[in-house]
């Protein structure tokens, strides 16, 4: 026989649970050999002209790490629209699209030595859970609460502000 079915949350939290929603998109790594120059004056670089990227930054550039013996990295994040048409598509077709684009942005990089194309199905929330204020606790005995930026909003306040309010929640009830 099956295994009993226990409730541990309130129809009310499961539906404030599925009401958050979150943006999807991809991030594609371009790891080069030690000494490779990449030529350009910035570290990062927010894209708005693209269709499929919006994202660019130079990985050792951006934490100020000069070496000899590790190679420059690139991380390329896509735009939601590109990353919610291309979310069930092979992650090589995506890549490809991503090179395609790229190359009218940074014309002649290097070839890489390595790449590494990840699908983020959940990148940053768009709609957080209502009228929880930074978290929901889910159960008292045993205790259970849960928080993150689902609860608040889609940045690093808001993953702070979760944390205190867990913080908050966990300190009321001990």
């Amino acid at each position: 026989s099956p295994a009993p079915q226990f409730d541990i949350i309130s129809e009310c939290q499961r539906q404030q649970l599925e009401s958050v929603s979150y943006s999807s998109r991809y991030a594609l790594g371009l790891f080069y050999e030690a000494g490779t120059k990449i030529d350009v004056p910035w570290a990062g670089r927010y894209i708005t002209s693209n269709p499929c990227i919006r994202f660019i930054s130079i990985d050792n550039k951006k934490r100020n790490i000069e070496s000899s013996e590790i190679g420059p990295s690139l991380v390329i994040h896509t735009t939601v629209p590109f990353g919610v048409t291309y979310l069930e598509h092979s992650i090589e077709d995506v890549q490809e699209l991503i090179f395609q684009q790229l190359e009218n942005i940074l014309p002649g990089l290097p070839q890489p030595v390595a790449t590494k194309c990840q699908k983020w199905r959940h990148s940053q929330v768009t709609n957080a859970a209502a009228n929880c204020l930074g978290q929901m606790t889910l159960h008292l005995q045993p205790f259970l609460v849960c928080g993150g930026d689902g609860f608040t909003q889609s940045n690093f306040d808001g993953c702070i502000t979760s944390a205190l309010c867990v913080l908050e929640a966990l300190k009321n009830h001990i």
